[in-house]
Parts: structure tokens; C-alpha cells; sequence
């Protein structure tokens, strides 16, 4: 597939020069201004950018600045274009991230070979870049497996919940719910994420965690605990492989989806916003799931009931935005569960 290039220049001239050099080797956009690239980000992915640092309005090291903050932009490489040969421009440029310095007016050769280059590192660092998030990922489910195994009383629980978030998130995108906080997270990664999030109970014993009628207020104690016990094994896992966007999400996912709207959850008694978004959209998913499944100590709610016990729960339990966005997709969420209506042998595998 034919690579997509734009050209960020407000001069006609070095636009049509750069348009020239490069239209039959990639399929090039000319733009000229820095606010039409942002613009067109929305419709068309570019595999580079050559960007002008000298514009009227916005230049191209604002532009590089707000396209750094647009998370699934942030890895396009830029390269600057420039008339000008000052070392400290340089350094500015790339302390912003640009991968490359043109001088203007440029020779076309060099400017061919200088893209074709950076391409091709691109590309071998995509994948790379992919056969890393390939073992993550069987890492994540090798250790979503053992959860679920160890526990035999929530088969096939992480399996939905994850389907669950993803229907969730993608609705409270499509509504504007948090898009602030949610418009720059890596969705795939978030959701891979989401599976960790009772991977303390690891830590918790088969004498609790599997026993086949209530808890007792002690032992309801300690199966508490499984929250603050996964934080600290994914800061365990973070303190030899570093933190990255991944672990944040699993150890916000793990500490807090028991937190409640009103502070009375667990493990530390957070109320409202101060809870993290991961555990304010994973305690709907997770009560929900827990609501219509078999559970020691109860037989499968009916989906109405489940719906009504949500709803009833929004302001108190539950982020009462989060919990109406809930209520506009529990047809979604319900059509999960008739997929893997059985408890002990879902075998549910979720693309993300």
C-alpha cells in the first residue's frame, strides 16, 4: 500500500516542488497551513510529515507540540523544513520530537532518500513495536488464565468484562462522556489492560476464594484485599520493566474498581472524580457481570433486574454519567452474555 506524505508549506512554490519530487513514489497531501494538517488528521492517517517551521499563524514547532499530544498521532515522524540554518533551531526541534531537518530550497534526490529512509526505520520500528505488544499480550492472557482458573466460582468473568469495557468506552467516546481523559488513552491498550484487573486474588486463599456458599465478615476481609494485593504485584512487575501506559491503566483498573461514587468502597474509601476513571467504568462492568452470573451465594439476576439494580446504584455506587451511558448500550452488554451465557466453560475471545 502506497505510503501517505503531507506537506505543511505556505508557499505555493515549495509546495509544488515537493509535490513534484515525491507523487510517484507516495500519495502526498498538500496543505498550507499547520491548522489544515490538524484538520485533516481526523480524516487521514500520514505515514510522515514534512512540516514548514516558518508559517503565519501557527508555526511548525506549535504544530509538532499539539500533534505530541494527540496519542494516536503522537508517533508520526516529522520533519522540518527550513530556510534557515541555526544550530539552536535544531535543538529545539528535536528536544520536540522531529526525526529530520530539510534545508530549503531543497534538491530532490536528497529529499526522496531522506523520506524513503525514515520510512523504512518507521516501519522496523512498527514492528518491533508489534511483536512487543503480541508477547504483552500472551502475557496478559497467560496471567488472566491463571486468575481464572484459581478462581472457579467466576469462569469466564475477565473474558466479559473485557468485551464489556470495550462496548462501554467506545459509547462514552461517541457521546463526548470524558472525552477529555479518554481521547488521548491507547484503546487497545486500555482494554487489554482491563484483564488484570482481579489479579490480586492470585493472592488470596483457595479456602476463600473458591469456598462454595457466603463469606463470612473475615474472610469477606480478606477477599477485600485482592485490590491493594494486585497493586502491588503490577508494581512489582513495573519496578523490573518500567512503567509504562499498560501497567498505569492494569494498576488503576486492579486498585480501584471497588471504590464507590459516594465513598463507601474499597481499599480506600475515594469518592466521586478522585477515583480513577478505570475504576469508575470498571465497577458498572463488573457488577454487572457479577449480577447476572451465578455466583455461591446466589443464582443469575434477571436482565432487568441487573439493569434496575445498576441504575438504582447511579450517584451512589456508581458514576452516575458512566452509569447512563450503561443503560443506552445494555443491549450490547446483554448480547455478550447470551454469547457466553455459561459460567463454568466460556471460552469468549475477545479481539482488542
Amino acid at each position: 500500500m502506497q505510503k501517505t506524505v503531507y506537506i505543511v508549506d505556505d508557499k505555493d512554490a515549495n509546495l509544488a516542488v515537493a509535490e513534484k519530487a515525491l507523487r510517484d513514489h507516495y500519495r502526498v497531501m498538500t496543505l498550507p497551513s499547520a491548522a489544515k494538517m490538524l484538520a485533516l488528521l481526523e480524516k487521514v492517517m500520514p505515514d510522515l510529515i514534512l512540516l514548514d517551521i516558518e508559517m503565519p499563524g501557527m508555526d511548525g514547532f506549535e504544530a509538532l507540540r499539539i500533534l505530541k499530544t494527540k496519542g494516536q498521532y503522537a508517533q508520526v515522524p516529522v520533519i522540518f523544513l527550513t530556510g534557515m540554518t541555526d544550530s539552536q533551531l535544531e535543538v529545539r526541534g528535536f528536544q520536540l520530537g522531529a526525526v529530520d531537518f530539510i534545508t530549503k530550497p531543497f534538491s530532490e534526490p536528497v529529499l526522496v532518500n531522506r523520506i524513503k529512509t525514515h520510512l523504512k526505520i518507521d516501519d522496523i520500528i512498527q514492528e518491533r513495536t508489534s511483536q512487543i505488544h503480541r508477547l504483552k499480550n500472551a502475557i496478559v492472557f497467560s496471567f488472566a488464565d491463571i486468575v481464572e482458573k484459581r478462581d472457579q466460582n467466576t469462569g469466564g468473568h475477565i473474558e466479559r468484562t473485557s468485551e464489556y469495557i470495550k462496548i462501554l468506552v467506545n459509547a462514552m467516546l461517541e457521546r463526548g462522556v470524558y472525552d477529555d481523559e479518554l481521547k488521548d488513552m491507547n484503546l487497545t491498550t486500555l482494554i487489554s489492560s482491563s484483564r488484570l484487573h482481579d489479579i490480586g486474588k492470585i493472592a488470596i486463599p483457595d479456602c476463600i476464594l473458591n469456598k462454595g456458599s457466603q463469606l463470612t465478615d473475615e474472610e469477606f476481609e480478606v477477599m477485600k484485599s485482592h485490590a491493594a494485593e494486585g497493586v502491588g504485584i503490577i508494581d512489582q512487575i513495573a519496578s523490573r520493566a518500567g512503567d509504562d501506559e499498560f501497567l498505569l491503566n492494569a494498576k488503576l483498573f486492579a486498585g480501584y474498581h471497588h471504590e464507590r461514587w459516594d465513598g463507601k468502597g474499597y481499599p480506600h474509601g475515594l469518592k466521586e472524580k478522585t477515583i480513577p476513571l478505570q475504576g469508575r467504568i470498571m465497577a458498572v462492568v463488573d457488577v454487572y457481570d457479577a449480577l447476572v452470573s451465578t455466583r455461591p451465594y446466589k443464582p443469575p439476576f434477571s436482565e432487568e433486574k441487573a439493569i434496575r439494580i445498576i441504575m438504582e446504584g447511579a450517584g451512589k455506587q456508581f458514576d452516575p454519567i458512566i452509569a447512563d451511558v450503561f443503560f443506552e448500550v445494555r443491549e450490547q452488554f446483554n448480547s455478550v452474555r447470551r454469547r457466553c451465557s455459561c459460567d463454568d466453560n466460556c471460552n469468549l475471545r475477545i479481539a482488542v
